[in-house]
């Protein structure tokens, strides 16, 4: 970490998929993205940690309906909305998190909290009680289009594999944020509603390091179906070879040919400790917007083939 003041950087995703439908058409999307770019890098520049960088851009996604995360997270094949989030700090290398949790309006505040204490990653019960202890309000992330989402899958009588529907109709509408402040600390934020329709109980990369991940070298946040990311181990996969001394646009390009190679459906977003920025994406679409420095750019034109890009 430098001694010095660096210029902060930032990058934010809400998800990944095979188009921009039902997200309210490429403009709107745009405007959401840009605008909590805005917000979020305005903290940094006042002297915000990355850390507290990241938490807010998590909440203010998370309380975007459009996005599958919070308020508008998708249902499982019970009807029950079970979220996931977590938080790593990578100069005190802390991860932490919260799966499978209920009834809260930003699950990211639990993985917050989650940092200073011992025990810091919590499922559904232990995450339950947690937000009993805070005396956070009761709160229904449930939109009526995720309803009836739900309904027309269950028209279909459950005929297609649970493990494998996606009610969001863009994909996987993970959120995450990755900050550098001005101290050179790097921290890295996810969060989600899950795939949808899912058996009961399944867990999310979300809150596992597979899916968000960071140390002082880099920092990334995952999105795409969670068990290819898993698989893949995908967001320590890159922090570990940029520290080993790749620049964060080889350890992409390698991370995302061997994801290809496997046939896996994901994307992720990150940040080094030099300022560079990187996203990529084995799918069609990644919703992600990001601030250099110097502009504000976004990635929602990036609809070529799989491939890694940077800013």
């Amino acid at each position: 970490m430098s001694t010095g003041q660096v210029q902060p950087k930032l990058i934010i995703h809400g998800g990944a998929g095979s188009s921009l439908k039902g997200k309210g058409g490429l403009v709107a999307l745009r405007q959401s993205l840009h605008k909590i770019i805005e917000e979020v890098y305005a903290l940094l520049q006042e002297g915000a940690s990355a850390s507290e960088a990241v938490v807010r851009g998590c909440q203010l996604l998370e309380d975007d309906p459009r996005f599958n995360a919070g308020t508008g997270s998708v249902l499982q094949s019970d009807g029950q909305i079970r979220m996931s989030a977590s938080l790593m700090d990578g100069t005190a290398q802390k991860f932490s998190g919260a799966i499978n949790v209920s009834r809260v309006k930003n699950p990211i505040n639990l993985a917050k909290f989650l940092q200073s204490c011992r025990d810091r990653v919590l499922s559904d019960y232990g995450a339950a009680e947690l937000l009993r202890e805070l005396q956070l309000p009761i709160y229904n992330p449930l939109t009526d289009k995720r309803l009836q989402e739900w309904m027309d899958e269950r028209k279909e009588n459950f005929s297609r594999t649970m493990a494998d529907v996606v009610a969001e109709p863009a994909g996987s509408g993970t959120i995450g944020v990755v900050a550098l402040d001005s101290t050179g600390a790097i921290a890295a934020g996810t969060s989600t509603g899950g795939k949808g329709f899912e058996r009961i109980g399944r867990v999310s990369d979300s809150a596992m390091p597979a899916g968000n991940y960071a140390n002082a070298k880099a920092g990334i946040s995952c999105t795409g179906i969670g068990e290819d990311i898993i698989d893949e181990c995908l967001a320590a996969r890159i922090v570990v070879r940029v520290t080993d001394g790749l620049s964060l646009a080889t350890a992409f390009e390698r991370s995302f040919a061997e994801s290809e190679r496997n046939q896996r459906d994901l994307g992720a977003i990150g940040i080094d400790a030099t300022g560079a920025i990187a996203w990529g994406k084995t799918c069609e679409v990644i919703l992600a917007a990001y601030h250099n420095g110097e502009t504000i750019g976004d990635t929602l034109e990036w609809q070529t083939a799989p491939g890694v890009a940077t800013a």
